[in-house]
């Protein structure tokens, strides 16, 4: 993930889910560790398209679904895959063999997040610094893969991630997961 898309994740999980629509550029330096002008540069595009205000000493974000939005379009999951293979088992057998610092994400984030499924899925995305150990479970295997893992370049998944993570997702289910996703998004927001 690029460093725009950590202050991206950082800023709508402030504005989605904590409630929080008022931050600084100071702030979010700090708490993700990058320099002040990456955040600055980073927000160039949401402060052209009106999604946030910059003021002198905080910024707004006064449209989180627009932010949202360009996030979900500029974000590249398959740039961001350092594995695959083919699992065998079951979606819930996979997810259960995971190692222990694993993040899932996109459908099984969506599935651990709300206890319920849109629809049923055949693919496990998960966050992971373990590939040697998942290559050690799942071994490898050249048939079309169900099983990807990303950079771990997160230390959570919000809800957020998984919009955006769904959204450059091409299986036909996306959809469905989408649009549930959209809807609590939209709860949030009214």
């Amino acid at each position: 993930m690029r460093k725009s898309e950590l202050i991206y994740s950082y800023m709508l999980e402030m504005s989605l889910e904590k409630k929080k629509r008022v931050l600084t550029q100071a702030e979010m330096a700090k708490a993700l560790g990058i320099s002040l002008s990456t955040v600055n540069n980073a927000l160039k595009p949401l402060r052209r398209m009106g999604a946030v205000s910059v003021k002198a000493r905080s910024l707004s974000v006064t449209d989180p679904k627009k932010a949202l939005y360009f996030w979900a379009a500029t974000r590249n999951v398959e740039k961001d895959i350092i594995y695959s293979t083919r699992a065998d088992g079951s979606v819930s057998e996979i997810e259960k063999r995971m190692p222990h610092d694993t993040i899932y994400a996109a459908y099984s984030a969506y599935k651990f997040r709300f206890r319920d499924v849109p629809a049923d899925y055949s693919e496990v995305y998960v966050y992971s610094d373990s590939v040697a150990e998942i290559k050690k479970r799942f071994g490898e295997n050249a048939s079309r893969p169900n099983l990807f893992v990303l950079r771990k370049d997160i230390s959570k998944m919000t809800l957020a991630n998984i919009f955006v993570d769904i959204w450059n997702l091409k299986e036909w289910y996306a959809k469905e997961f989408l649009k549930s996703v959209e809807e609590r998004i939209n709860g949030i927001l009214a």
